[in-house]
């Protein structure tokens, strides 16, 4: 199942590649994320919450980043299992700086299986938009924490 769209960041495009490639950032961002630590180079174990309707799990799991282009491509490919199937995705994301806004378009594609893939590839396919939506809420947040950062030390400094 494929999904692709696009998101609208208040933030020079180099903030949020920084923010895209940064696990603590991802682990915010990544919706039913509980722990996402590095075992290699752009390679991190993860365990993470999610389900579709009534069918819910903790999935255990590797993120892997793939593909790194700073500051305008990379590439997330993430695989888990749990009680209730698996899921295995990839998504590229590509970063277009359009004046003081980043506009990152995304186009990925993921599988699942067991009985979580039972409730439908419609309703799996809603639940995975939503999730796309929280990700990229929470990545905006986490953006414009970062981006408020260095202007509340300088005001600091003033003072």
């Amino acid at each position: 199942m494929n999904l692709e769209g696009s998101h609208t960041i208040n933030a020079p495009r180099t903030l949020v590649y920084a923010s895209l490639i940064d696990p603590q950032v991802l682990q915010q961002c990544i919706p039913g994320c509980e722990s996402l630590e590095r075992t290699s180079e752009g390679i991190y174990a993860m365990t993470i919450r999610a389900g579709v309707g009534s069918i819910k799990g903790l999935f255990n799991g590797t993120v892997r980043m793939e593909d790194l282009r700073e500051p305008e491509h990379y590439r997330l490919a993430i695989e888990g299992k749990g009680r209730t199937g698996f899921l295995k995705g990839s998504g590229d994301f590509e970063l277009v700086e359009e004046g003081d806004t980043t506009v990152i378009k995304y186009n990925g594609e993921m599988q699942v299986g067991g009985m979580i893939a039972s409730v439908g590839q419609r309703m799996v396919l809603s639940a995975a938009r939503m999730m796309a939506s929280q990700f990229f809420t929470a990545l905006e947040e986490q953006t414009e924490k970062r981006l408020a950062q260095p202007k509340t030390n300088s005001a600091a400094q003033s003072e």
